[in-house]
C-alpha cells in the first residue's frame, strides 16, 4: 500500500476487522479516502446491527457474525488492536500475502509530510499517567500537544483533525505495537515489563518483543528503566537511527546518560553539556502528584522524553506541578481517626499493586477480584513486612488468602464471602477495625473488577463512598 496520499487509496479493497472504538473511525476514514471498505465482525447482536446500519448508510459493506473469512479481493486488513494474532482471518491474510495494519499503523501512514513527531510510551503499568505528565510538560513549554493513542483519544483524529500539533504524547499498548510495523517515534520509553496479556501474545518473550517495537527507528532517545533490566535489553536489541542514545531513569543517583534523584531533586545527567561532571536540576520530588515511588519513576520517564525533545528544565517542573492524576490512581480519599484511606482501584494486576503497596509503610490491604491467571506469591512476600492486616473480596480472593498464609502468616486476614453491593462497605468497615492511627487502608486489588463491578472506576467509587460513610459516622 502507498504512502497515504488519497490517490493511493482510490478503489483499494480494504477489510476492517472489528466494529469497535478503532474499527468504525478507520472504516469511515478509509471510505472517505476512496477505498472500497468491507467491515467484518465476529458478533451479530443488536448493537453490532445498529453500528452496521450506520456504516451501510455511508456505502460501507459490513459482514456480521463472520470475522474469520478473508473477503475476496482484500488488499489490506486494518484490524482492531485487540484481535488476537492467531485468528484464522490473519492466517488467511498471510497465505494470500495481504498486509495487516492496526489503527496506529494506519494513522502513522496517513500523516502528512509536516506531521508532528511522536513521543511514545509503553509498559505494563504507568503508561497513561506518564503520557499525561509528558503532555503537561510539553504544554508548559508552550508546545501544541495532546495525549493520544491507547489513552482514549484516537490517533486518527489527531493526525487527520483540524488541530495543528508540534508534537504528540502517544500511549501505545502491546496490542497496538504488534500491528504497527512501520511506526518510527522521535523517542520512546518502555516503563516496565511484567507478565500481562500472555493469553493474547502467547508468551512473555512475544509480549516483550511487541513492547520493544516502540524503540524501532527512534531518532534521539530510547528511554528505559534502570531498575527493570528487561527494558534495557530491549534497547540493546532495537534497530535505531544512527546517533540515538539509551537514556535510563532511576529512583537512585543517576549515572551519566540517566535521569534520577539526588536529595529529593529530580536531576538530568543525560541532556546536559559534559554529563560526566554536570547535572541539571529539573524539579523536586514534592512537585510530583502523588510522590509515591512508582509515580516519581513515571515523572522521570516523562521528563526524559520531554528533554529528548529539547524542553527546558523549567517546563518539566511547571508541567509536573500542573498535572493532576486520573481518578482511582493512588487517590487519597480521606483521613478518618488518624487512618488514611487511599483508592488505587486501577491496580488491576500484581505489578501495579506491588508498586502501590511499596508507597506506604503500614497498610491494611483491601484486595481481590478476578485474578486473570495471576499468582500472588511474589507480591505478598515482597509486601509482607508492610501489612498490618488484609481484607479480601471477590471471586479469586482465595488465591491471595493462600499466598498470605504462606508468606505473611502473622497478618490478620478477613475473608468476605459476598459479592453484593454492600460488600465494599463491609470491607471498609473491617479494614477500619484492623487499622490504627498512622496506618493506610489501601484499596489495591491486584485483580480485575468485573466479578463484582462494571469496571475499576465503579469499584473505586464504591470504596470512596464507603469511606465517606465511615467519616460521617466517625
Amino acid at each position: 500500500m502507498g504512502s497515504g496520499q488519497v490517490t493511493d487509496w482510490q478503489g483499494k479493497n480494504v477489510t476492517v476487522a472489528g466494529l469497535g472504538v478503532s474499527g468504525i473511525p478507520a472504516a469511515k476514514v478509509l471510505h472517505g479516502l476512496g477505498a472500497k471498505v468491507t467491515v467484518v465482525n465476529d458478533g451479530d447482536d443488536a448493537r453490532a446491527r445498529a453500528q452496521a446500519a450506520d456504516l451501510e448508510a455511508l456505502g460501507i459493506a459490513v459482514r456480521l457474525g463472520d470475522g474469520d473469512t478473508l473477503p475476496e479481493g482484500t488488499e489490506l486488513i486494518v484490524t482492531a488492536p485487540g484481535w488476537k494474532p492467531d485468528k484464522p482471518l490473519f492466517a488467511a491474510a498471510e497465505e494470500a500475502g495481504v498486509p495487516v495494519w492496526g489503527d496506529v499503523e494506519l494513522a502513522w501512514r496517513l500523516r502528512g509530510p509536516d506531521a508532528a513527531p511522536w513521543l511514545a510510551v509503553t509498559g505494563t503499568n504507568g503508561k497513561t499517567t506518564t503520557v499525561q505528565m509528558l503532555a503537561s510538560i510539553l504544554a508548559a513549554a508552550g508546545l501544541r500537544t495532546a495525549a493520544v493513542g491507547n489513552i482514549g483519544v484516537s490517533l486518527l483524529d489527531a493526525v487527520l483533525g483540524e488541530d495543528q500539533y508540534d508534537v504528540l504524547a502517544v500511549e501505545l499498548s502491546s496490542y497496538q505495537l504488534h500491528w504497527a510495523p512501520s511506526l518510527r517515534a522521535h523517542s520512546a520509553a518502555v516503563l516496565n515489563l511484567a507478565p500481562d496479556h500472555l493469553d493474547w501474545h502467547g508468551s512473555m518473550e512475544a509480549y516483550a518483543a511487541d513492547k520493544g517495537h516502540v524503540y524501532d527507528g527512534n531518532r534521539v532517545a530510547c528511554v528505559y528503566n534502570v531498575a527493570d533490566k528487561a527494558t534495557e535489553d530491549l534497547v540493546r536489541e532495537a534497530d535505531v537511527e544512527e546517533g540515538c542514545r539509551a537514556i535510563g531513569f532511576t529512583l537512585g543517583t543517576p549515572a551519566p546518560s540517566q535521569l534520577g534523584i539526588v536529595e529529593g531533586i529530580l536531576v538530568d545527567r543525560a541532556f546536559v553539556e559534559d554529563r560526566h561532571k554536570n547535572a541539571q536540576e529539573l524539579a523536586e520530588v514534592s512537585d510530583v502528584n502523588p510522590p509515591a515511588p512508582h509515580n516519581v519513576a513515571n515523572a522521570l520517564a516523562a521528563a526524559a522524553l520531554a528533554r529528548a525533545y529539547g524542553v527546558p528544565p523549567k517546563a518539566v517542573r511547571d508541567g509536573l506541578r500542573a498535572f493532576t492524576p486520573d481518578a482511582h490512581r493512588i487517590a487519597h480519599v480521606a483521613d478518618v481517626e488518624g487512618v488514611a484511606y487511599v483508592d488505587d482501584s486501577k491496580a488491576t494486576n500484581t505489578h501495579a499493586a506491588e508498586a502501590s503497596l511499596a508507597a506506604y509503610e503500614s497498610i491494611v490491604w483491601i484486595a481481590g477480584g478476578l485474578a486473570k491467571g495471576a499468582v500472588f506469591e511474589e507480591l505478598v512476600s515482597k509486601s509482607a513486612k508492610r501489612l498490618r492486616g488484609a481484607v479480601l473480596i471477590g471471586a479469586d480472593r482465595g488465591l491471595i488468602r493462600e499466598a498470605l498464609a504462606r508468606h505473611a502468616p502473622e497478618v490478620p486476614v478477613v475473608d468476605l464471602d459476598r459479592t453484593d453491593t454492600g460488600a465494599m462497605l463491609a470491607a471498609v468497615q473491617e479494614a477500619r477495625r484492623l487499622a490504627v492511627a498512622g496506618d493506610t487502608v489501601l484499596l489495591a486489588p491486584a485483580c480485575a473488577s468485573m466479578d463484582m463491578f462494571a469496571n475499576y472506576n465503579q469499584r473505586g467509587d464504591a470504596f470512596a463512598e464507603a469511606v465517606r460513610e465511615l467519616g460521617a459516622g466517625a
